[in-house]
């Protein structure tokens, strides 16, 4: 196997491979299904918080929270109308200031009363905190106590929808394109018979694997990162993100040779895509329903694609959490290249034999 034939074929497949639906399905449906899920459940035009504010004084803490560009305040008048606004999602917290406010923290300490959205993202919360912290100790002078009674509201065993849908997002940017893609060229080239072609040339069939299934693997990554760079998720732990979505565009890619060496037509591939769908999304379907048992998606190979995902970008931890689930996926990934290995080596000496 030798690489600068590899970087040709690939070449080849780049600019004059088959340009079909396949490859504008690839590209068109994760940026799309990305768009429409972060504008109906996400804040993909503004991602500021949104903090309710009901002054029963007259504090100062209404015009150096308007002054902040991290948050959206909405003053309200009554607690009916701010509890309200923080049940149904209106605001991720609703706060009331009691009268004498800043005289308290300027003279010693003082209670707060909040109200939060029981679905609200948990880095909202986090920014509305620190903003709060900011605005006391410029009233005060200092930090003095202020302690803060929460009360949650609507439902708070809720998870929001855009952090549900996001790994149905992000298994569909990758898997669709980096499987679909090489298996349909390999197809396009057994019904062309091209690929007895490529067989006789000094490309071996290994390398022509290894090409289709880079351009698979390539597009898949960068599919996956755009698709949560548009659900803004894409916030930390960069290399941990690429290190798993590359190894699940791996995959991806791995799956579909195997699929494209044994389908003949392009009906029988969608097919089994179509049917299929719930060995590679049946992780995301775990993460869409809370209340389906967590340890079902251990079943599926995909779900040690997304689980470190969803650790690193909603759950916000780090490499070390991911890496039992790591240590796994790069086992499928190598147990996987085997069966494409004997495969290589029977479709070899099947041409051989033709020759």
């Amino acid at each position: 196997m030798k690489l600068k034939r590899i970087r040709t074929l690939i070449k080849n497949e780049v600019f004059h491979g088959p340009k079909d639906m396949v490859l504008v399905m690839s590209v068109a449906m994760p940026v799309l299904l990305a768009l429409f899920f972060n504008l109906a459940f996400g804040n993909i035009f503004s991602d500021r918080a949104a903090l309710g504010l009901l002054d029963k004084g007259d504090s100062e803490m209404a015009t150096l929270l308007q002054s902040s560009s991290s948050i959206n305040l909405k003053i309200y008048n009554n607690e009916d109308d701010l509890k309200a606004a923080a049940a149904n999602g209106s605001i991720d917290m609703g706060i009331i200031l009691p009268a004498g406010f800043d005289n308290m923290i300027q003279t010693g300490s003082a209670d707060i009363q909040a109200y939060t959205w029981g679905e609200s993202m948990l880095k909202h919360r986090v920014i509305i905190g620190t903003i709060l912290n900011d605005a006391i100790h410029d009233i005060s002078g200092s930090t003095l106590p202020v302690n803060i009674e929460t009360i949650a509201l609507g439902d708070v065993s809720s998870v929001p929808w855009n952090d549900r849908l996001l790994p149905m997002i992000i298994l569909t940017a990758i898997f669709f394109g980096g499987m679909m893609l090489p298996a349909a060229s390999l197809i396009n080239e057994k019904n062309k018979h091209t690929l007895e072609a490529l067989s006789v040339s000094p490309a071996t069939i290994g390398e022509i694997f290894t090409a289709k299934g880079t351009i698979g693997a390539m597009l898949a990554l960068v599919m996956g990162v755009l698709t949560l760079a548009i659900s803004g998720q894409f916030h930390s732990s960069f290399l941990s993100l690429i290190l798993v979505m590359g190894l699940g565009a791996v995959m991806a890619a791995q799956l579909g040779l195997i699929a494209g060496a044994y389908i003949r037509d392009m009906n029988t591939l969608f097919a089994l895509w179509k049917f299929g769908g719930l060995l590679l999304f049946g992780p995301a379907v775990v993460y869409m329903f809370p209340q389906i048992p967590q340890w079902i998606g251990y079943i599926f190979p995909t779900f040690y694609v997304i689980k470190p995902v969803v650790d690193l970008t909603i759950n916000g931890l780090g490499f070390d959490s991911i890496i039992f689930e790591l240590v796994i996926l790069i086992a499928i990934v190598a147990a996987i290249m085997i069966i494409i290995n004997r495969i290589v080596v029977k479709l070899s000496s099947q041409a051989l034999r033709l020759n």
